[in-house]
């Protein structure tokens, strides 16, 4: 779960101040309501990306600080303004507005006080996915005081590659030799779809690794179940290898029985495709159940056998492992979602999609929707969530990734928003497509004689009653559906549990992924006990 806006290239045009300008020949700072923002010579010219400048106050004399972000646990603690640069060189000057492309409020209409600021290039419009990483371009932070000009900002610094030497070396000696012996364990999986690539018309790839089972031997006999597992919104290809190598090592060390693991990358350009056929993002199911996973078939010693077949996933992959459940429920044996996404859009983050004149950011008694929550108080609501994504970018929000996997196509090309992000109110011709086609809750019912006898007896869904983007309420929805038609669901809603502390139990981080895969090889291998 988390974080978008179409609009900004438009509204640029029509103004001069969205284009680099010569810098003055005088003072550093400038006495008008805006940021100047240098590019340093040494990192080359004519530089375009979505240039973000934040602000944050701070008590005079506060601990210094290398870096000025946003957070979403105290969205309006920092201040963001944001603009387009599509040439911008040494020796001129790009100024950040401070009245619009803000938030929460103009650089203008701070509070007096100490603030700091700092700008970072985000040059691959991925901000709103990852935040800034390898090849953004950052300038130091620097002090200010308010009201007063704006501070001059010079991006100076090249943020490098996160290698995987420098992951392992924040480990302790001891945990560091073991994680290097689990990686070796590992095998990339990069596999290009034809469907994918007709669609896109250009090649493109299913990307994850796997685990395999302590005492593998691709030339012997014995076959084993296999586990197709999802990250959520924020993870990408390096993690799911993290992920591997630490259920090789839970398999080695006898916590988890011997399986094949195959951890798959769902990131994408526009943020996670949750292997869900779109019209925007393109076959993504279809690739995964008709091409990939036969492909894996003939390479590793797999059952291949749907009771040999589960999914598992957190959070956004908990979403799509559900998805794929239900949408293919013959080619699976089982699904275990954790704090899946919403699974019924009567409470899609807390709106109601059904509801004629739904609004995004409030409910009909005017309060805005909560979207965070932690110890029983609110510290975000959706409108902060939509309005800090139109800031940041125009792709890989939460909300814009939501809109690329289950919007239809605009006029333009792009999926159309579900609402607006200046006000919330809802288009209600692309809600009710979302509904028909991926609200879970609703397929199930309006395909339940065609599914069901396949479906039954094969969701295990798994969610904290605390969970902070309050995703205990949709899967309450959907177990109310399948109890209905009879389906044999599991539903286990953990008490007190949150979206982070959802595995955890007697001080075991993963007890919860050890129960799953024991289930799991329950399934698999009824007679092993």
């Amino acid at each position: 779960m988390l974080r978008h806006l179409l609009t900004f290239a438009a509204a640029c045009a029509a103004s001069s101040s969205c284009f680099a300008q010569e810098a003055p020949a005088t003072s550093p700072h400038v006495a008008v309501p805006a940021v100047p923002v240098m590019l340093s010579p040494e990192l080359g010219e004519h530089r375009s990306g979505r240039l973000l400048v934040f602000a944050q106050r701070v008590e005079p004399g506060a601990e210094p600080q290398d870096s000025v972000d946003t957070s979403p646990f105290n969205p309006s603690g920092t201040a963001i303004a944001a603009r387009e640069v599509s040439d911008l060189t040494p020796g001129t000057q790009a100024l950040v507005s401070a009245s619009t492309d803000a938030f929460p409020t103009s650089f203008a209409d701070l509070e007096p006080g100490t603030y700091r600021f700092q700008a970072v290039l985000d040059r691959n419009h991925d901000y709103n996915y990852g935040g800034r990483g390898a090849g953004d371009y950052v300038s130091p932070v620097v002090e200010t005081t308010l009201p007063g000009p704006m501070p001059a900002l010079t991006l100076s610094t090249e943020l490098p590659e996160v290698d995987l030497e420098a992951r392992l070396s924040r480990m302790p000696d001891a945990m560091r030799t073991q994680f290097e012996t689990n990686l070796q364990q590992v095998r990339a999986v990069d596999f290009e779809s034809p469907s994918l690539t007709a669609f896109w018309g250009r090649p493109v790839h299913i990307r994850g690794w796997v685990a395999l089972p302590p005492g593998y031997d691709p030339e012997g006999s014995e076959t084993y179940a296999t586990v197709y597992s999802t990250g959520g919104f924020g993870s990408d290809l390096e993690s799911a290898r993290f992920s591997a190598a630490r259920m090789t090592g839970m398999m080695a060390d006898g916590d988890i029985p011997p399986m094949i693991w195959v951890y798959l990358d769902e990131s994408s350009p526009t943020g996670t495709h949750e292997f869900a056929d779109s019209v925007n993002n393109g076959p993504w199911g279809h690739a995964l159940t008709s091409e990939l996973i036969p492909a894996l078939e003939s390479q590793y010693r797999m059952d291949a056998r749907a009771n040999g077949r589960f999914l598992t996933g957190h959070s956004s992959g908990g979403w799509a492992t559900l998805w794929l459940q239900v949408r293919y429920p013959e080619i699976f044996g089982g699904t275990w979602p954790t704090a899946p996404d919403p699974s019924d859009f009567h409470d899609f983050t807390n709106i109601d999609l059904y509801a004629d004149g739904a609004n995004a950011y409030v409910g009909p008694d005017g309060e805005p929707y909560p979207l965070v929550r932690n110890n029983g108080e609110v510290i975000a609501t959706l409108k902060q969530f939509g309005q800090i994504e139109a800031v940041l970018g125009a792709y890989g929000g939460q909300f814009a990734s939501f809109e690329w996997v289950f919007s239809p196509k605009g006029p333009d090309g792009r999926p159309m928003p579900l609402f607006d992000r200046a006000t919330g109110e809802i288009d209600p011709m692309v809600a009710r497509y979302w509904i028909e086609n991926y609200d879970i809750a609703y397929r199930v019912r309006r395909d339940w004689a065609e599914i069901g006898a396949a479906l039954t007896g094969k969701i295990h869904l798994i969610v904290g009653t605390a969970d902070t983007f309050y995703l205990d309420g949709p899967a309450h929805r959907l177990k109310a559906v399948l109890d209905e038609l009879g389906a044999q669901a599991d539903f286990r809603f953990v008490p007190g549990r949150t979206h982070f502390d959802l595995f955890a139990r007697d001080g075991d981080s993963q007890a919860l992924m050890k129960d799953i895969a024991k289930e799991m090889y329950a399934v698999a291998r009824p007679d092993a006990n």
